[in-house]
């Protein structure tokens, strides 16, 4: 087992959280409760997919990122751009004008994310080759996944790709590149425009490796609006300085969109994207039920990363402008493609294409010690034999068996089950007044009492 916690992208403003329990119903791993009328993310199972802040009436989880004005920390400063971003925009704004653009807002250098992908399908390749034990081979494209599989999923860990991603083999090669021409390392910043909280969550406590080369995370939305208001702001530039850039191929251009990786990848390969669809294939493979896949590309996001919850556009139209530009890729841009400088680095970046075996982290573990587990266990059974079975959420977990296990860690009482709270009033084992302290304690003070600005009222 993996030890330490998770670095964590989401959290919980309590001053807006208002308990509504949307985000604890949709989260995947059965990471929140609602405690004193607050949700509470449990860090060791969360898996930063973002799920809870895309359902949140109220605003109230937000994605903890790296402020901008660290880049000026570092006198090289390199952005690091998934083409993803280059889909935000509408198509009377070209690539150009956004590398442009990045460089007026502060950057010394622009580097699209997707520029490893070649080299990368060659060496997952190799690895599928060589490796036909452990099938099918799941894609560590995104790390939400990842982290599912290594919390829920934990027997699955060995089917992983111990490799780096795109973001990682590109920002190795620019910065291999820069200090080959004499630049200090600590002069060098490598700055990620991410999509989703997941990918900050991977550079913080990267999985596999002890540190991620990436100097800092920045949201997708921020420079997504920054970008557009600069454009706005000021006129096309007849003489606009033209950036040197490597051009993406096609397949770079597809890779981060369902099926990228799939249809590049040999055998029976599968596609699919949006956790609660991962989620329910996993458990089918995980219990044998499906066999005979040799690779599986799994995303979190419907629509892979075009649906991550920090970008701006609608991920559809996104998914359509990226299509049409791999369509139009012309002949002219593949020869640039072919010579582009990282393939120069091929040898640098296979030997560092590695990371560490990934460990699960299972969270059903009930206890380290065997003795205590099987007594926690006998206990988890013994309560779900007196729990209803009925999933409703007023005791502040998700389901009874979330209860059941929290009630053998000894983080919630049998007592906050609504409905055995009425079987002990019925034998004089809780006073009404006590069961009412325990309904507040889990939803808050004056939570049921008449109010005209609850949500929905109005």
């Amino acid at each position: 087992m993996e030890e330490g916690q998770f670095h964590h992208a989401l959290k919980v403003m309590e001053d807006l959280c208002t308990a509504c329990s949307h985000c604890m119903r949709t989260c995947p791993t059965e990471a929140i409760r609602i405690r004193g009328g607050k949700a509470m993310i449990s860090d060791n199972k969360c898996v930063d997919c973002g799920q809870c802040y895309k359902v949140c009436p109220s605003n109230a989880i937000y994605v903890e990122q790296d402020d901008f004005n660290i880049i000026y920390n570092y006198k090289y400063r390199i952005a690091i751009v998934p083409a993803i971003l280059i889909g935000q925009f509408p198509e009377n704004i070209n690539t150009e004008e956004i590398y442009s653009t990045l460089i007026d807002l502060g950057f010394t250098h622009v580097y699209e994310v997707e520029n490893s992908v070649d080299l990368l399908n060659d060496f997952m390749t190799e690895y599928h080759l060589e490796n036909q034990e452990n099938k099918p081979h799941i894609s560590c494209f995104c790390p939400a996944i990842v982290r599912l599989i290594q919390v829920k999923y934990p027997s699955l860990t060995n089917h992983l790709i111990p490799m780096k991603q795109p973001v990682d083999l590109s920002a190795k090669y620019f910065k291999k590149k820069l200090t080959d021409q004499g630049i200090p390392s600590n002069e060098i910043g490598i700055f990620y425009i991410t999509p989703c909280a997941a990918k900050i969550a991977a550079v913080k406590s990267p999985v596999g490796e002890d540190v991620s080369i990436i100097t800092g995370v920045i949201n997708m939305d921020l420079i997504y609006n920054r970008i557009l208001r600069h454009l706005k702001n000021n006129k096309k530039d007849s003489n606009q300085k033209i950036i040197e850039r490597d051009h993406l191929t096609a397949k770079g251009i597809t890779w981060p969109l369902t099926e990228g990786e799939a249809k590049n990848m040999q055998g029976r390969t599968v596609a699919i994207d949006g956790i609660e669809n991962v989620a329910e294939f996993l458990e089918r493979l995980e219990n044998d039920e499906i066999t005979g896949f040799d690779f599986l590309e799994l995303r979190a996001c419907d629509q892979s990363c075009a649906g991550g919850i920090l970008t701006s556009w609608n991920r559809f139209l996104t998914v359509e402008r990226l299509k049409k530009r791999a369509q139009l890729y012309n002949s002219d841009e593949k020869k640039k493609a072919k010579g582009k400088d990282i393939s120069n680095f091929r040898g640098f970046l296979h030997a560092n294409k590695a990371i560490d075996t990934i460990l699960p982290r299972n969270i059903s573990i009930l206890d380290k010690d065997t003795e205590r587990a099987i007594s926690k266990m006998k206990k988890v059974h013994k309560t779900l034999c007196n729990l209803p079975g009925f999933d409703c959420g007023v005791c502040g977990a998700p389901s009874c068996q979330a209860l059941a296990e929290d009630i053998a860690h000894g983080d919630s009482q049998i007592s906050h089950c609504l409905f055995l709270q009425k079987v002990m009033e019925k034998n004089k084992k809780l006073t009404a007044e006590h069961a009412y302290t325990i309904i507040e304690d889990i939803w808050g003070e004056n939570r049921i009492s008449k109010n005209y600005n609850k949500k929905g009222v109005k």
